[in-house]
């Protein structure tokens, strides 16, 4: 009895995304219940197991004996598939995991750091630090030297900057696309040895474990749940 099943619910599947393709149109939502306007159904019970093809009515009358709900969930297989559930809960925790599949979505971001060729030893420690906890967070790094006036003459001095930053920053990320002159500019890209996922993971992990450490001692300063999230610096210079 299985193998037919199987066999008729990939011609269903078939069937929906052929009608798709030739310009038919799939409903979001199924059918349920008195909405099921066909005379059977290869009625599936609430943990999967198989009853057979029964008239419409005696999958009604059993779903509202189960206090459940009857859904479509093939159309097109002959006669339509339908599954006896709890509807709303399905919804419920469908909706659930797609919003958890976006919160763990991860998009890795692209950040822009600026520099001048012959910068200052501190401004240069300054924008490291930014380098750094970019980085840290799991995003690209693109890294622009701006040429003025005669500096445009000395392409080297940009070249060894990018080359002294990338030897700094090697442990957190790597040259992921070498110095290349774009008219005044020179640009290098770094890119994170850390996934974004794993950045992220882990950011969570340090909130959690900050908030139960201030849950556990409930007397020190509030300053320290303050400075949870430090105050984004500018990138730019």
């Amino acid at each position: 009895m299985v193998g037919p099943y199987v066999n008729q619910t990939y011609t269903a599947v078939r069937q929906t995304v052929v009608g798709c393709y030739r310009g038919g149109s799939i409903s979001a939502e199924p059918r349920i219940n008195d909405r099921i306007r066909v005379p059977e159904v290869r009625l599936v019970g609430p943990s999967g197991e198989q009853v057979g093809i029964v008239p419409l009515a005696k999958a009604l009358e059993l779903a509202q004996e189960y206090d459940l709900d009857l859904v479509e969930v093939a159309a097109n297989a002959r006669p339509p598939v339908c599954k006896l559930m709890d509807y709303g809960k399905f919804k419920y925790e469908s909706a659930m995991k797609a919003r958890e599949a976006r919160k763990n979505q991860a998009h890795t971001v692209i950040k822009e750091m600026k520099l001048r060729p012959k910068i200052d030893p501190h401004d240069y420690d300054t924008k490291k630090g930014h380098v750094v906890r970019f980085l840290k967070q799991g995003d690209k790094v693109k890294i622009t030297i701006m040429f003025r006036g005669r500096e445009q003459s000395r392409p080297e001095l940009g070249y060894r900057l990018l080359q002294r930053l990338a030897e700094d920053v090697q442990d957190l990320g790597f040259v992921e696309s070498n110095p290349k002159q774009d008219g005044r500019n020179m640009i290098m890209v770094l890119g994170p040895h850390k996934k974004k996922t794993e950045a992220m993971a882990e950011a969570r992990e340090a909130q959690a474990a900050r908030k139960a450490e201030a849950k556990a001692n409930p007397g020190r300063s509030q300053n320290a749940s303050d400075a949870e999230v430090p105050a984004e610096e500018p990138a730019e210079a």
